[in-house]
């Protein structure tokens, strides 16, 4: 993988065994898509991966060496299944930042706009005391998010991470 590779541009197509990853590299701000967004069981799957991540200029991430090794230059092999072993993995390779933008959806990828007040209401999970927060909305997924304790906790989470 050449360093130059990572920017805030970086985009990542995922596999399967990579879902919470690629929540996190959402909620990171980094443009990702995942293989669980395809139909189970195709047995083309990772040559539909491949020619994303060559179409799109993503990098694959994977889990599969041999996948890795067909990707060539622009795979990379996730190695550890810790989920900020494997941030801190991109992160040593130059292909991220640590950082928490909540920009992106973590079910779908779109990018997240500024809630209005009736998408606010509408969603039953959101706080009761809503001062304080920036709330933001998914049109596809019609999913509320605000960083609240959760995403306070994540953002520990990603800013701790596992520096050797």
């Amino acid at each position: 993988m050449s360093p130059d590779c990572g920017s805030p541009e970086t985009r990542f197509v995922a596999d399967r065994m990579l879902g919470t990853l690629t929540r996190y590299l959402r909620f990171m701000g980094y443009d990702t898509l995942s293989a669980n967004g395809f139909s189970p069981g195709n047995a083309q799957e990772d040559n539909l991966l491949l020619a994303l991540a060559q179409d799109e200029h993503r990098i694959l991430l994977t889990r599969d060496h041999e996948l890795a090794r067909r990707g060539n230059d622009r795979a990379v092999l996730v190695t550890e299944g810790d989920v900020l072993v494997q941030v801190q993995q991109l992160i040593d390779l130059g292909l991220i930042e640590r950082r928490l933008l909540m920009s992106r959806c973590s079910l779908c990828n779109t990018v997240l706009r500024e809630a209005g007040e009736d998408e606010i209401r509408s969603a039953g999970y959101a706080p009761r005391d809503k001062s304080g927060f920036a709330f933001l909305w998914c049109d596809r997924c019609r999913k509320l998010y605000w960083n609240g304790s959760h995403g306070q906790r994540l953002f520990e989470r990603i800013q701790s991470g596992l520096e050797f």
